[in-house]
């Protein structure tokens, strides 16, 4: 007799909400259920009214935006035609991921709840709201909400009799079994599958185009804290075609550095090639990865090994590990009451996975490597704003990439992978090729010629505008409106020369805010306030206002989903209130008005 069935479906931008559900994955087999764990955008919605149970796993990203892999999904899901008998047959629990310093916490998974109530389902339990804030991360709500769930699904579904559940500390076959090669086959040079020039299919994730790098441009200046660079690609042939506000996806590789130590730290031979072979039949490889493999090619292009670990990894560490001391250190991590050690261990000092397996030497030498693409998930691809127009530039695609990089009290560096990755790339010592693929973003920008454009970019959240900009000024659009925001006028000032030709051709009205800078009279140098963006559209409120309400105006931001987007929020609220004599109850609504009817966009990032 078959084990039992359900469905686990997630929407991930991190690979939380991925790790949470292939989480739920396992504990399914150690209950001997069968369970399939997939993206939301990769499964058939159609098929759900024959579902009879799903739990939906789901993060929240921006200002309440669902993740990108299930905006598909979201978009079917809020369909007005769907009956209400729609899932009467199906059981359901949502489990959300989010941060509750952000206005709208665990959006998605709330709306998603009650839209799937609406639709006929039953809900097994309230939805889980797990946090990033909390001193112990999303697992302090996630664990107690997945003892109650595993109680309602066993409930449901009882496992088969006769077969006793899989104790923790046994680990679970590994999804793939790696078929060593012991001589290389005829073959062609090794690497992944690519959108070649002139291809018919547009470049995705499954098949990047790989495009030249043309130039490399730090844009800061030598005294700033931080390393920004305007990186320019070459896109003839590609098939590549991209608007205003769309993003271009990078796929990064480890650094040669790392993919030795790793090598060196598992006993692995890097020039070791392997087949791949999936130990179910509903498993398929990587489509990343080539058959045959090298270990360097794993390692570099598809092992994550620059990630700070999850709760995963050392659950899966311990069951592996043949030294004891390192084993009883390891199950610590992996338990709900090792959660504070952990996170002081890993998440505080944003420690990799490379660093954590050179801390357990005895237990990483004995990895079998089988288990590799269970104990490490895949490197993630990137998404940068596109920060140039075709109409502009023909054939080329810009990005502008703030290097990522801060001290802990690790004496290493943390750096981030694809801006690090990037960075260290030179076109001037030899051709340079990057794998990347576009999709559209979630700013899309008003076609009609008269329509006056406000655009809010602190920082390199300047770059889909500066796309914007020259996109719109090439169409004879010239009513731009700028809020530009950075510290000091000489040192990050992004495009300064450029903003400066379009103002004298009337093609565009620059507002800048120099943070470190005495700019404003309104601010006393006693008083040394910094000034940014918020501040000056204040400032500007009787324009802004009349942009808005008489002319009709879009208004755009883009920048770090922190703070900045609540306090331009905050300063909008205000103009309607002392620019537009709005009252505050009707200055939220009209705001919300904007949002609702797309005039008031955002796209932030964390």
């Amino acid at each position: 007799m078959p084990n039992p069935q359900f469905l686990v479906l997630f929407g991930s931008q991190t690979g939380t909400a991925q790790d949470v559900s292939e989480r739920l994955g396992r504990e399914a087999r150690r209950r001997r259920l069968g369970c399939r764990v997939q993206a939301l955008d990769s499964y058939p919605v159609v098929n759900l009214i024959n579902e009879p149970l799903v739990i939906f796993v789901c993060a929240t990203t921006g200002q309440g935006d669902p993740p990108d892999n299930m905006k598909n999904f979201w978009r079917f899901i809020f369909r007005k035609n769907l009956p209400t008998t729609a899932l009467c047959q199906m059981e359901f629990a949502v489990l959300g991921l989010g941060d509750s310093s952000y206005t709208k916490f665990n959006f998605v998974a709330k709306k998603l709840h009650r839209r799937l109530l609406q639709l006929g389902g039953s809900a097994l339990l309230p939805v889980c709201l797990g946090d990033d804030q909390h001193e112990l991360g999303p697992d302090a709500a996630v664990d107690p909400w997945l003892r109650d769930l595993w109680d309602r699904v066993l409930s449901l579904l009882p496992p088969p009799p006769d077969l006793a559940e899989i104790p923790p500390g046994v680990p679970l076959p590994s999804k793939f079994t790696l078929l060593f090669l012991q001589e290389a086959p005829r073959m062609g040079s090794e690497g992944q599958r690519v959108a070649h020039p002139g291809s018919q299919e547009p470049p995705s994730e499954s098949k990047p185009f790989l495009a030249p790098m043309i130039s490399n441009q730090r844009v800061t200046g030598p005294s700033h804290f931080q390393d920004v660079r305007l990186i320019e690609f070459d896109i003839s042939g590609s098939g590549i075609s991209f608007a205003a506000g769309d993003v271009v996806l990078i796929q990064p590789s480890n650094s040669a550095a790392h993919v030795q130590q790793f090598c060196q730290v598992l006993g692995l031979d890097p020039d070791q090639l392997f087949t791949l072979q999936p130990r179910e039949p509903d498993v398929s490889c990587p489509t990343r990865l080539p058959q045959p493999c090298s270990m360097r090619h794993l390692v570099s292009h598809y092992l994550d090994i620059a990630s700070v670990p999850r709760r995963s990894f050392f659950e899966l560490l311990a069951c592996l590990s043949l030294h004891e001391l390192e084993r009883e250190k390891l199950l610590e991590f992996s338990s709900a009451q090792g959660q504070e050690e952990l996170f002081e261990y890993c998440n505080r000092p944003r420690r990799t996975i490379l660093e954590v397996l050179c801390d357990f030497p005895h237990t990483a030498a004995a990895i079998p490597p089988d288990y590799l693409l269970d104990l490490i998930p895949a490197i993630r691809p990137r998404a940068f704003s596109i920060a140039s127009s075709m109409l502009a530039h023909p054939s080329r695609l810009q990005i502008l990439v703030a290097v990522v990089q801060f001290q802990t009290r690790l004496k290493e560096p943390r750096r981030g992978l694809c801006s690090s990755w990037l960075a260290s790339l030179d076109p001037g010592q030899g051709p340079v090729r990057v794998p990347l693929w576009v999709r559209p973003g979630s700013l899309a920008f008003p076609e009609t010629p008269d329509t006056p454009v406000i655009m809010v970019g602190p920082g390199t959240g300047v770059a889909p505008f500066r796309a914007a900009i020259q996109e719109r000024v090439a169409q004879g659009q010239t009513r731009n409106f700028l809020f530009f925001g950075c510290r000091w006028r000489d040192q990050d000032f992004y495009w300064e020369a450029e903003w400066q030709e379009l103002e004298m051709r009337d093609c565009l009205t620059l507002v800048p805010a120099f943070s470190r800078e005495q700019l404003s009279a309104l601010f006393s140098a006693l008083q040394e306030k910094k000034v940014y963006v918020q501040h000056r559209l204040r400032e500007l409120g009787s324009l802004v206002w009349e942009l808005l309400d008489r002319q009709g105006a879009y208004f755009y931001l883009a920048g770090n989903a922190k703070s900045m987007p609540a306090d331009v929020s905050e300063a909008l609220m205000s103009i309607f209130q002392e620019d537009g004599g709005l009252c505050s109850p009707d200055a939220a609504a009209y705001l919300a008005r904007l949002q609702r009817t797309q005039r008031f966009q955002t796209e932030t990032w964390a």
